[in-house]
């Protein structure tokens, strides 16, 4: 059996299918999770002791952040599996991620300059965090602009992958600048090796959010993967059958 299942993934047709199958199973936990989540950050947490309400934006912020970064991880390995293996199906999830990534880095951009405002006076500082998540932005935007100015296929997957790896030094960046360099940014409150600073009132929705926000690019993914597919593959006869 040893590599059969990682083949069989490969597959136009099976990852195609098994896409439809599971879409429902992320997008709808996903709704649940999301509207609960900005229930319970928006109407139940208590205000935070020095930020008061202003506190509660890190319910779109602080997911946003981590799911642009896990976006960029996961188009990253996609696109090195379809640089190494040659699996075209690999390179249709990495083009899949782009889009969302792009989403997701900008709104938390968008949502960490209006925290910015009322807490440190500007919407904008040249903090290193802040500019490694803007480079961040910078990447997934490179990545559809050097495919799209690629009209041969197979070139354009190879080209948009080496990007993608090489962008992959800005992770660890983004992840550990406010303790490498002096940074205004707050530290983390969650992400820590000991037990997290926040009270579980507070951290229960943000958990919850990060999990829905995750379940909805699944979805998301899930869907555009399919459409990928369909492009791709357009002129396969299995594409005939399964349309008819």
């Amino acid at each position: 059996m040893g590599w059969a299942w990682f083949h069989r993934f490969g597959s136009p047709p099976h990852l195609y299918r098994l896409a439809g199958t599971l879409t429902p199973w992320f997008a709808w936990p996903a709704a649940i999770l999301i509207v609960g989540a900005l229930y319970l950050g928006l109407f139940v947490a208590p205000p935070d002791y020095q930020q008061g309400d202003g506190f509660r934006i890190i319910y779109v912020h602080a997911p946003s952040a981590w799911l642009a970064v896990m976006i960029y991880a996961v188009m990253a390995i996609a696109a090195g599996v379809g640089l190494i293996w040659r699996m075209k199906v690999a390179h249709a999830v990495a083009v899949s991620c782009a889009g969302v990534g792009a989403w997701f880095t900008a709104v938390s951009l968008v949502t960490g300059m209006l925290w910015g405002k009322p807490m440190w006076g500007t919407y904008w500082v040249w903090d290193p965090r802040l500019t490694a998540q803007l480079v961040l932005l910078f990447l997934f935007l490179g990545y559809m602009g050097l495919r799209s100015g690629i009209e041969d296929l197979g070139r354009a997957d190879r080209a948009s992958a080496v990007l993608a790896l090489v962008g992959v030094i800005n992770l660890p960046i983004i992840r550990y600048s406010v303790e490498w360099w002096n940074s205004i940014h707050q530290a983390p409150s969650v992400m820590k090796m000991d037990q997290p600073s926040m009270p579980m009132e507070m951290l229960a929705p943000l958990l919850m959010m990060l999990l829905g926000f995750s379940l909805y690019f699944g979805a998301v993914l899930l869907v555009r993967v399919r459409a990928e597919i369909l492009r791709r593959e357009r002129s396969a006869a299995w594409i005939r059958e399964v349309l008819s």
